[in-house]
């Protein structure tokens, strides 16, 4: 017997939003640090691997608040001690976390050259700056201000070697 190719029909009672939601929760998140994932099980659970780990779940039951009462007044109730059975990866995320972090922040070479050519040509005078004909974005003097601040926030050493070779080329008088 042939077989009948049916024209397929789209089921109006199945929402395709809802369908798709399902299907992503299924699928294992992914663990953003490394040191976690490299060191994780999956054939334990969450709250399993944590506690191998030497980190909290959930800090509420790892640290709870204690309640003054009648009858918690004499005696200290213990959390219960685990053991650590992968040490390494506490020690790992410790040392990360001591690392001191550098900032990422960096201005345009454009941005940079503008605001020595403002400080070269005005020095502090800021609303000479803003009439200036390199002013090409018409900014305010609180603007350009700004960008200076900028400029002394993000490139500190730069800033200061910039006003030394200011300071030791002779001054021209106009």
């Amino acid at each position: 017997m042939p077989k009948v190719n049916r024209r397929k029909k789209f089921d109006y009672n199945k929402d395709r939003k809802k369908l798709r939601k399902q299907f992503k929760k299924k699928e294992a998140p992914r663990i953003e640090n490394s040191q976690i994932r490299h060191a994780w099980d999956h054939n334990k659970s969450v709250f399993r691997n944590m506690q191998d780990m030497g980190l909290a779940v959930d800090p509420n039951r790892t640290l709870p608040i204690q309640k003054q009462g009648i009858l918690t007044a004499g005696g200290e109730t213990k959390a219960p001690k685990s053991i650590v059975t992968k040490p390494y990866v506490l020690n790992q995320l410790e040392e990360e976390a001591s690392r001191p972090e550098k900032d990422p922040k960096t201005l345009s070479t454009d941005l940079i050259e503008y605001v020595q050519h403002m400080i070269r040509e005005h020095k502090e005078d800021h609303k000479a700056m803003a009439r200036d004909e390199k002013n090409y974005y018409q900014d305010t003097p609180k603007q350009i201000r700004r960008k200076i601040n900028e400029y002394k926030r993000c490139h500190p050493q730069h800033y200061a070697a910039f006003l030394e070779s200011l300071a030791s080329q002779p001054q021209v008088s106009s």
